[in-house]
């Protein structure tokens, strides 16, 4: 496999390597072939619409967690769209309706105040509710769907089943980044409460938090648990996962601006956690970098920090075999889900520019972003 000339990429920039994309995308039709399932981009993880014309030709569709996300999957990607929002807008639930072929509720409420409009529509638009299985194994509880007073999903004690009518699938969602172990453990919950009303509907939604394409993901396991499911309910099994499209398959570019000491080496990137990769900050979450180790590891210890004036735009402490200077380049990796789609332009840091890599073409810049994109923020 050819290797990646980092000088070709612009400081900093992500670059999504296009041959570990399409493997990843192998794998997803691996399962829906195995299955029958449908799996689905979530935009809310990457929405990198230059790689479209690759994912289209794996996957069923997307879903969409706002109106935006609704616009670009129905004018970009071209397939299904399907859409879930804790609340759907007045103002915009009639330009949703333009694109969706599926509408998930988060409330029996929404679903009665929206239900005859969405059934008045030319065409037909599959109507869903979410669940809360009350059941998770997440750690974090800024990810965690099912959190205790959690906002998303419909609550067992809050559940109206004669209230059901037009509804044809069931959505639950109460993973984040794990394996499919975590998922088998999940299902009896789900079927415990929402099982007998699986019989009415034409399908299930298992939502997303499915690792798929990590290198330790049971997909055999995956498999069974869908098949099992579809033939016990007669129902379609639908995911949606958002980083096992792109889980490992891009880089952030950056470059050492210099180097100061304040008790130890501290090497300023022209990037930051913050604006660039706010997962580091949120999650949290130590990406790898090519070439380094933990700390002391290495001959060369040094703390990363972002080029913002916040104080703890740091990324974290990482040893090198040699000497960082101004102008080395630092190659961040899994830089392609949750970075696009979250960053910002805090402090008028600019963006990194985005690029695709193939063999035939070598690094092709896809975008690069100037002040006026920041400008045209704010007012």
């Amino acid at each position: 496999m050819k290797t990646i000339d980092w000088n070709q990429a612009p400081s900093p920039s992500y670059v999504v390597d296009e041959r570990l994309l399409k493997r990843n995308l192998e794998i997803l039709k691996s399962v829906q072939d195995r299955t029958g399932c449908d799996i689905l981009l979530a935009l809310k993880g990457f929405s990198m619409f230059s790689t479209f014309p690759m994912v289209r030709q794996y996957l069923k569709g997307i879903t969409s967690s706002s109106l935006f996300e609704a616009r670009l999957g129905y004018e970009e990607f071209g397939k299904e769209v399907h859409a879930y929002a804790p609340a759907y807008a007045e103002n915009e639930i009639d330009e949703y309706l333009k694109y969706v072929d599926h509408i998930v509720f988060n409330s029996f409420d929404q679903l009665n105040k929206y239900k005859e409009k969405v059934q008045s529509l030319d065409k037909h638009v599959s109507i869903g509710l979410r669940v809360n299985p009350g059941y998770s194994e997440v750690e974090t509880e800024l990810y965690d769907p099912c959190a205790l007073n959690s906002r998303l999903g419909i609550p067992f004690e809050s559940f109206r089943p004669d209230e059901l009518d037009g509804v044809e699938g069931i959505h639950f969602h109460a993973m984040c980044e794990q394996n499919s172990d975590v998922l088998e453990r999940i299902i009896p919950h789900f079927e415990e409460k929402y099982g007998p009303y699986l019989h009415q509907m034409k399908w299930v939604n298992f939502g997303g938090g499915h690792h798929i394409t990590r290198p330790d993901y049971d997909v055999d396991k995956l498999v069974n648990i869908i098949n099992y499911i579809k033939e016990k309910y007669d129902v379609h099994v639908i995911l949606e996962p958002g980083e096992a499209i792109a889980l490992n398959t891009g880089y952030l570019v950056t470059t050492v601006l210099d180097v100061v000491k304040n008790g130890m080496e501290i090497a300023i990137l022209d990037t930051s956690a913050t604006c660039h990769m706010p997962d580091v900050l949120e999650m949290p979450y130590r990406p790898q970098i090519i070439g380094a180790s933990t700390p002391n590891d290495k001959a060369y210890t040094y703390r990363l920090g972002g080029m913002t004036c916040l104080a703890g735009d740091v990324i974290g402490d990482y040893s090198f075999d040699q000497p960082l200077k101004a102008g080395d380049k630092v190659v961040f990796t899994d830089m392609a889900h949750y970075t696009m789609v979250k960053n910002h332009m805090f402090n008028g840091v600019n963006l990194p520019s985005i690029c695709l890599f193939n063999e035939e073409e070598g690094v092709k810049v896809v975008r690069q972003f100037g002040y006026e994109d920041y400008r045209d923020r704010l007012s």
